[in-house]
Order: structure tokens, then sequence, then C-alpha cells
């Protein structure tokens, strides 16, 4: 320990001897640990926010569209038919096992007015299942009920984002609102959603019961038909077990075989979810392998300097072999001269890295998320940059034959 100590003061003041040498010396350590840990944060906070998007949809979810038509040859797109019934949603919550819950719905769009206030928004007609399917809380008032629905009640929840531009800071709750002229009471007030993964506002949206939006609002030709099921299995265990009994009952009650063509489409929104983390972890790793180069570049420089640092202390090499010294003392001091280098660089490095990951989220507003983990491995990573680097130069000094070092000029 008391080598080590030695090698250390021994090491800090040939760095202050040389403070603008060492401080070019720790420039690339320093842009380097500080780029790894700016671009891994805000690779990061770019996958928690992708994952919190689309998260906000809901979870263990299901969702079955209607399928495409073929007329004269010709295929039209998913969701071009109207294939999918209000029946086929009550069959799926009451004949399926692995299904918690169902919440089909239509959608439409129109002109909303309060006062002398209007905004243009989405219209939704749904079940009163669609709050636990999307996860949704209300902050106020009361969920549409099922008595609601069946009555074609004219009440409705409405987004926060309708809320701020009808009512501004007042309460909406009971409340009358239009909705293309016709009278809506608003019973309750959705939680913040936030932004879509398709980067929509969530919260720009009003919710009606179901048979209200298929009789009275948007004027359906076929009242029973839906736009679309969400479904929600009981747990993430058993998605893949409800997707495949959604799938059978639909074919069973579409009397799909295998002359027919499949007229509903059944999307896995986890599976979505876990493609997108993914994709975002591989991003976060490119990022950081990427600034990992001028790390690269950094260890490099350093072992240019010690280079150079052994050939001018040559006879000070020589004089201290000369009186005593081992080659393994030799060796761990200009081993120590390297490692405090990265490992100040590194500090600093963090420093840095830490306030730009922070000045990048205050100024343009992208998330970012600095993980202790990241700063960790990047400061054991430039410790290990000065060991690798420094090795060589610090073994060529112990190598050194003392009569030849005390001849050097």
């Amino acid at each position: 320990m008391s080598t080590l100590y030695q090698s250390f003061l021994i090491a800090v003041r040939a760095l202050r001897v040389n403070k603008m040498r060492a401080l070019l010396t720790m420039l690339g350590i320093i842009i380097g640990i500080a780029a790894v840990i700016a671009m891994v944060a805000i690779g990061a906070g770019a996958s928690k926010m992708i994952s919190d998007q689309i998260s906000s949809i809901g979870s263990n979810l299901l969702l079955v569209l209607p399928g495409s038509t073929t007329s004269g040859g010709l295929r039209s797109g998913a969701g071009s038919n109207q294939t999918l019934t209000y029946d086929d949603a009550m069959a799926i919550k009451a004949e399926c096992p692995s299904v918690g819950a169902v919440a089909p719905q239509v959608r439409g769009s129109g002109q909303v007015v309060y006062g002398n206030q209007n905004w243009s928004t989405v219209v939704y007609g749904v079940t009163p299942d669609v709050i636990q399917v999307r996860d949704w809380t209300i902050t106020a008032g009361r969920n549409i009920t099922q008595s609601d629905v069946d009555g074609a009640t004219k009440s409705c929840l409405i987004g926060q984002t309708v809320a701020d531009n009808l009512f501004g800071a007042a309460d909406p709750i009971g409340k009358i609102i239009r909705i293309k002229k016709i009278p809506f009471t608003v019973v309750g007030l959705l939680g913040q959603k936030g932004q879509s993964p398709q980067g929509q506002d969530q919260d720009d949206v009003i919710y009606v019961p179901l048979r209200t939006a298929q009789r009275k609002l948007l004027g359906s030709q076929f009242p029973n038909v839906v736009g679309s099921i969400m479904v929600q299995a009981k747990s993430g265990e058993v998605l893949d077990q409800a997707e495949e009994e959604v799938t059978a009952l639909l074919n069973q009650r579409h009397r799909i075989g295998p002359s027919r063509e499949v007229d509903f489409t059944i999307r896995n929104l986890s599976e979505l979810l876990a493609l997108t983390a993914q994709s975002s972890k591989v991003m976060s790793i490119l990022l950081g392998a990427v600034a990992s180069i001028s790390l690269v570049v950094g260890g490099i420089g350093i072992m240019n300097i010690m280079l150079v640092s052994v050939t001018e202390r040559t006879r000070e090499i020589g004089i201290r072999i000369a009186i005593g010294a081992k080659r393994r003392d030799i060796l761990l001091q200009f081993l120590t001269e390297a490692v405090l280098l990265t490992t100040c660089g590194g500090i600093i490095g963090m420093l840095l890295g830490v306030a730009g990951a922070r000045l990048v989220a205050s100024l343009v507003g992208w998330p970012t998320l600095v993980s202790v983990n990241t700063i960790v491995i990047a400061f054991a990573f430039s410790a290990g940059v000065g060991v690798f680097f420094g090795f060589y130069p610090a073994r060529k000094a112990s190598s050194l034959n003392p009569i030849e070092a005390l001849r050097y000029e």
C-alpha cells in the first residue's frame, strides 16, 4: 500500500508539472465519456417515451379490425368492409375464457359547442369496458354505464384537451354540450393520457354510449356494426391463447371456411410494444458504440503522450533504478499516471455528459434518462482504457537499462 501511495504522489506531481499537456491528454477521454453518457441517456429516454406511449393504449391488448373487400377482382384494404358487430364483441366476452374485457367502438368526428366556445374533435361510441381496456382513469364524475348504452342516453365522457378548450378551468361535470347540434350531458372527465405512438393527442376525444353513436350521432346504415373491437386478455401469459380463442370464435361466427377469405384482422399490440422496445434498445447500443470510438481514440492519445513522457524522463528513470527502485516500481509509477489521467478525464466527462443530457432535455424537449449503471460502466471503462493503453509505455519504462538511461541526454 505504501508503494502504491508513493506512486500516486509521484504521478500527481508529474501531472502538475505539465498541467496543459495533462489536460490535452485527458481531452479525448473527457469527450468520449461525455458522448457515451449523453448518447445513451438520449437513446434510453426515447425508448422510455415510446414505451410509455404504447403502454398508454392499454395492456395485454388485441385489436380486432374488419377485413378487406373484393369486388370485380379488385381488393380493398383492411377495414374497408363492415364485418364486425356488437354481437361479435359480446360473444367474445362470453365465450372466450382467456378474455378479461371487451370494448367495441365506432368512430367519427364532429364540432362540439359549449356556450360561445367550439372545438372539432374525435367522437367514439363505446361501452363501459373501454375504461378498463384502455387502462384509463376518470378524474371527475362517473363512467358510462351499460344502462346508458342500452338506453342510448345522451351522456358523454370528455378528454382533458376537449375540457380545456370548452371549459377552461371550470368544472365540466353536469354541463350540456352540443355534438353535431345534439345536446349531451358531460358525466365524466377522463384522466390525461398524452400523445399516442402515432403522434395523436389521446386526450382530444369524446366518449358517448355505443348505441347513441350508432343510432343518433354517426348515422350508421348498419346500427349493429362496430368499427373495431378492443380485447384485453386476463394476463400477458394468456394473451396468445386469447388471440387463438378470438380467431376461432370469429371464424365460426362468420362461417370462415377453407374456400372463404378471412374478413377480419387481429393485431397483437403487446408484440408491437416488444418490437419497439427491442428497436430502441438496439438504437441505444448503437449510439453508445459510436460514442465509444472516441474513448479508444483518447486512449491512443494517452499512450502516445506517455511514450513521450518516458522518453523525456529516461534519465530520471535511470537514477531511480540506480538508487534501488525495482522495475515493478517504475511500471507501477507510469501505470498509475495513465490511470490517473483517464480517471480524472472520466470524472469530468461524466459531469459533462449528465449536464449535456439535461441541456438537451431542457432546450430541445427531447426526453433523456441518465442511468447509474451507464455512469458506472463508463467510469470503469475509462479506467480500463488507462490500464490498457498505459501498460505498454509503463512496461517500456520499467525495461530500460539503467546504465543506458543514465547516459541518455
